[in-house]
């Protein structure tokens, strides 16, 4: 239905600019052409609305699959990978010297009073915001906890 309305409201700015070159002179004046780049710029705002709202729907229904995904996803990482879930209580980044690994510290919590750490190389805090449940996989390499791929709830 939603999709149905911004088809709609695509098309009326479309509409405008059809009428706004059929009433001016030819060649088209600066106002006109200004028009209708107005009219444009809307009817590609409600088009790309669309194809977000579309795209959103897509995902929620591939995120709804979990169960059998965090399997494929793990078996797909190797064999020295784990998945880790929780809501993202805090991140702190740490810059280390020069020639050192950058770390990252995760708390994830299970509900209340159930917590842990992470720690992770590089700069982690774009990729886990705060208070998101994530569905975390990463793996050990050479005794370093490397960031794979994160799931949102």
């Amino acid at each position: 239905m939603l999709l149905i309305i911004y088809a709609l409201l695509a098309l009326v700015p479309l509409l405008g600019i059809v009428w706004v070159l059929s009433q001016g002179s030819f060649p088209p004046t600066v106002d006109d052409l200004f028009t209708s780049l107005i009219f444009g710029l809307i009817s590609a705002i409600f088009v790309l609305s669309a194809f977000f709202e579309v795209r959103r729907g897509k995902t929620a229904t591939t995120n709804s699959s979990k169960g059998a995904g965090s399997a494929r996803r793990l078996q797909a990482a190797g064999n020295n990978s784990q998945i880790q879930q929780g809501r993202v209580e805090n991140v702190l980044f740490f810059e280390s010297q020069t020639g050192e690994p950058n770390k990252s510290i995760v708390t994830l919590s299970d509900g209340p009073g159930a917590s842990r750490w992470l720690v992770f190389e590089g700069d982690v805090r774009n990729a886990l915001p705060v208070g998101k449940k994530v569905e975390i996989t990463s793996r050990q390499d050479a005794g370093r906890k490397i960031l794979l791929d994160v799931q949102y709830d």
